[in-house]
């Protein structure tokens, strides 16, 4: 149900009925009534059964495998999206974490077990994994299909309700998802709130159990406070610019194609593209031909007129890095140019750049890669440490100890070696930031593990009570003593000791 869209309609056919009310108040009461219908369904308990679970999100499923070439025309409407990268980044993606979350369901359901002391040896002590209620999840317009649903298949799969907020940006796909989640999905447990920032802003008035935002830092910050009214808990999925360490011996021309392509994927609309590059002014020489023969090999002489590469998502967005490109005091040494009617930004890399730079201060989020020269790697780390930890960090050496020294002398939300991008795509590893590039993380396990609450629960029963009796009033100093030596942790093997 698209509430935004079903409400503007109400009123523009009722307009002299509702006169009286603004249409912020009829977009807050059109949430209220789906938020309370959404409550309704979980109280009554509708969502907790496994086999429910699995039908929504083999559901989810069919809606992906049934209508791929509406969500890949909607794409292309959006960002000129190319159909090999939409499939790989949003439909694939999104599948195989379906798949994966469908098949081990069932066994992240299990209590888990936890170790237990002489006082506590006859009482089943475990955790259990809840649902937390009606949560919200609020997208991004850069990949406007994979993140809304993959964090909705960790709240389906935790057992929640939820309400969809799309990304108003990418509006084609938007509009596709509020027609589709209606018809493979509950409509008594899972809605799509249509709309911009104050319809929004109205949402965030309401009361949820959890929030889930993709999206910008200055937005986040809104997110919580909206949060901290209703004591929320929040998961951000935010940015910040991710570095890209090339240092040592290397594979260059396979180095080169990686980084282009992790770069450019998306017209480098990705949260997690490499941002900047750091380098030896040495290496930096020799990695720019290679570039240059990397983006003609992807894209051929005439880039912008290849279908394998994105576009802008708006004209405000061009407008942005273009001028943030006419600020800046690097040299231009690829690109550099645009077509603002076509939102096309080329390929662009720039040198010579100082700390201080336009291009330095903030997210590039576009087809824009600076290289920064540095003169060792305990430079390039120290440039990185001294900016906030960013979403992912990436460092190209063939030389593990290069590797795993800015592995162990760095912090960041993920880390990958020699490639870019493909981190986040196996749903073993946990995806998120860290400081100002997020809190939180989800995909497989870990998007279930962020939609529950994970209760602790200890089953007594009536045995042991001469233990137990130490704890009473009047207190003896003889009973304190074997009070202390029955809860206490036992020496052999500190981690596990008090595991009977």
């Amino acid at each position: 149900m698209a509430v935004g869209l079903e409400a503007n309609a109400v009123f523009n056919t009722q307009t002299h009925y509702w006169s009286t009310l603004t249409l912020g108040e009829l977009e807050m009461e059109s949430q209220k009534q789906v938020i309370e219908r959404l409550r309704a369904a979980f109280r009554a308990g509708m969502t907790v059964p496994l086999r429910f679970r699995l039908i929504q999100l083999e559901a989810l499923l069919s809606l992906l495998e049934d209508n791929e070439a509406q969500i890949l025309e909607a794409m292309h409407k959006d960002l000129r999206k190319p159909k090999f990268e939409a499939v790989i980044s949003e439909i694939d993606l999104v599948a195989n974490e379906l798949r994966y979350t469908i098949c081990n369901l069932e066994a992240w359901l299990q209590p888990s077990y936890v170790g237990k002391n002489l006082a506590t040896k006859l009482d089943d002590c475990f955790v259990r994994r809840e649902p937390l209620g009606v949560v919200l999840i609020i997208g991004a317009w850069n990949y406007p299909l994979q993140l809304i649903l993959a964090p909705l298949i960790g709240a389906i799969a935790a057992g929640n309700c939820a309400v969809l907020k799309p990304s108003e940006i990418s509006q084609a796909t938007e509009r596709l998802l509020s027609e589709l989640i209606p018809k493979y999905l509950s409509q008594e447990c899972f809605a799509v709130i249509c709309g911009g920032a104050e319809e929004t802003k109205l949402l965030l008035q309401n009361r949820f159990d959890h929030i889930f935002y993709t999206g910008s830092q200055a937005v986040a910050r809104n997110i919580l406070q909206a949060a901290a009214v209703h004591l929320t808990p929040v998961t951000l999925e935010l940015g910040g610019k991710c570095p890209c360490l090339i240092y040592g011996h290397i594979d260059i021309k396979t180095a080169a194609k990686r980084l282009v392509w992790a770069k450019f994927f998306n017209a480098g609309q990705s949260c997690v593209a490499p941002d900047y590059v750091l380098c030896t002014a040495e290496m930096r020489d020799t990695l720019i031909p290679m570039l240059i023969d990397a983006l003609q090999s992807f894209y051929g002489p005439q880039i912008q007129e290849s279908p394998d590469y994105g576009r802008i998502v708006t004209d405000r967005h061009w407008n942005r890095l273009m001028e943030l490109l006419g600020k800046s005091q690097g040299k231009v040494v690829i690109g550099g140019d645009g077509v603002k009617e076509d939102k096309y930004i080329a390929p662009t890399v720039t040198v010579d750049l100082l700390e201080s730079d336009a291009l330095m201060q903030e997210e590039i989020f576009g087809p824009i890669l600076p290289i920064i020269t540095v003169e060792s790697l305990e430079q390039g780390i120290r440039f990185i440490n001294e900016r906030e930890k960013p979403l992912a960090l990436y460092v190209f050496s063939d030389q593990s100890e290069v590797v795993n020294t800015v592995l162990e002398q760095t912090t960041s939300g993920g880390f990958c070696s020699n490639d870019g991008i493909v981190h986040m795509t196996l749903p073993g590893l946990p995806f998120g930031g860290v400081g100002a590039s997020g809190m939180g993380s989800y995909h497989g396990r870990w998007g279930f593990e962020t939609f529950s609450h994970r209760r602790a629960c200890m089953l007594r029963g009536w045995g042991l009570e001469r233990i137990g009796a130490l704890r009473y009033p009047p207190y003896q100093e003889s009973n304190l003593g074997w009070l202390r030596w029955a809860t206490q942790l036992k020496k052999k093997g500190w981690g596990e000791c008090n595991v009977l």
